[in-house]
């Protein structure tokens, strides 16, 4: 069997022992708030800009400012991405 086999079946048990509670996930990193705004100023974009070039929609991006929609999980791991690193976000998403 390959590496790659034996790390799925190690994988696989790993997960099948935790979803029974006889073992810890090794790590949960939940993605606390992150203000979009900052992250938008500090890369000069407009919320036009900053909303085209990361795929997201205008109107979401609005809400997200003006706190009236939370970021959901998903969303605030993305945008940290994009403040951590926002080139390779950007070539990722122009590669679709």
């Amino acid at each position: 069997m390959t590496t790659f086999g034996q790390d799925l079946i190690e994988s696989a048990s790993e997960a099948l022992g935790i979803a029974e509670g006889k073992r810890a996930p090794a790590g949960i990193f939940p993605a606390s708030d992150i203000d979009v705004a900052a992250v938008r100023k500090r890369l000069g974009l407009s919320q036009r800009e900053f909303s085209s070039r990361y795929g997201l929609s205008l109107a979401v991006v609005r809400d997200w400012e003006q706190h009236r929609v939370r970021p959901d999980q998903a969303a605030r791991t993305l945008l940290r991405v994009i403040d951590r690193n926002p080139d390779a976000v950007s070539d990722v998403l122009a590669g679709d």
